[in-house]
């Protein structure tokens, strides 16, 4: 994809406009997770960037903001990421493997995604799924279990494919299947998604899919 944004440029408008969306999606992204559900639609009708490269541009911010909020989560003693090695690899490979299918989509199909997912996490939102999330004890020992493998590894297709909502894919599997606490959970999390952001941002940049 090329295209030339030698001419691009923000007023001072959506420059507060980013800066609040910026902030805003740190705190949802940190807490929970959806946090793209604000960034695309920015990247989109704002910048007026294509869908597809507005999916990979915005994993620049999510890889900073998970970096940050994993150091000042370790820094604080809030969170522990015991158990959480065995996760990491068949996210990490769902990660890449559905940025490769992200690429080779066009235009048209991602906007469509794009436009499904809205609405579709509009009404897992409205649904309150933190109810659905209780606070059980932990047994790390269910993160080896071929279930726990196959559920991460497809959270990390949809992630790499599509970011926006992963992290509250991520909270339920982690609290329901591995029996994470609520608060061991976003820790995790955070983790999980900060280790496969990082070789999507290769995939998306390798196919000229970022917006530096």
């Amino acid at each position: 994809m090329e295209m030339d944004f030698s001419s691009f440029d923000l007023s001072l408008a959506e420059l507060i406009i980013f800066v609040v969306a910026g902030v805003l999606t740190g705190v949802i992204n940190t807490l929970a997770g959806s946090g793209s559900l604000i960034t695309l639609p920015i990247f989109i009708f704002i910048c007026g960037l294509p869908a597809p490269l507005a999916n990979g541009t915005n994993r620049i911010g999510v890889a900073f903001q998970t970096l940050v909020a994993l150091r000042e989560f370790k820094k604080s003693g809030v969170t522990t990421f015991a158990g959480s090695t065995t996760l990491l690899a068949p996210s990490v490979i769902g990660g890449i493997i559905g940025s490769m299918l992200a690429v080779e989509i066009s235009e048209q199909a991602m906007n469509y995604t794009i436009g499904g997912l809205m609405v579709f996490m509009l009404v897992v939102l409205l649904l309150r799924p933190e109810r659905w999330i209780r606070e059980t004890t932990v047994d790390l020992s269910r993160n080896r279990h071929p279930l726990t493998i196959l559920t991460f590894f497809l959270i990390g297709i949809y992630g790499g494919f599509i970011q926006a909502g992963v992290g509250i894919f991520l909270l339920a599997a982690l609290v329901w299947i591995s029996n994470y606490s609520l608060r061991a959970a976003n820790g995790i999390k955070i983790l999980v998604v900060f280790m496969f952001t990082l070789p999507t941002l290769l995939v998306f940049w390798h196919n000229d899919q970022i917006h530096f």
